[in-house]
């Protein structure tokens, strides 16, 4: 899996490539928010006729992601595992180990689904 950062770039290769969006994330030292996509290398050419069906249903995943909507998210995380020649899988799981971390503890009515990150060790 390639990760790449910000909206331009997302658009700039996602007319070649097949790119997902992954997770805004903001930089706890200076507030800054990035967004992270993926640039998935490969889709199995038998997944071909299905491409826009689990593109829609990635981008809908993280909608009701940050809708706090955890049983579309339960459901839409079942058929996308393993569709990407596996290499969301990863991404997936996180997601999956959020999901049932917020689903016991619900994060609060001003959670976002912004992923705060440290680029300090």
């Amino acid at each position: 899996m390639n990760i790449i950062f910000g909206r331009d770039n997302a658009s700039a290769l996602g007319e070649n490539y097949t790119v997902l969006e992954l997770d805004t994330i903001q930089v706890i030292e200076s507030g800054t928010e990035l967004t992270a996509f993926c640039v998935v290398e490969t889709v199995p050419i038998l997944n071909m006729p299905k491409l826009e069906i689990m593109k829609n249903l990635h981008a809908n995943l993280l909608i009701e992601y940050r809708k706090k909507n955890w049983n579309y998210c339960n459901q839409a995380l079942e058929h996308l595992r393993g569709f990407w020649n596996n290499e969301m899988d990863s991404y997936y799981e996180n997601l999956q180990s959020r999901i049932t971390e917020y689903t016991a503890q619900d994060p609060g009515s001003d959670w976002s689904g912004v992923v705060n990150k440290s680029i300090q060790n």
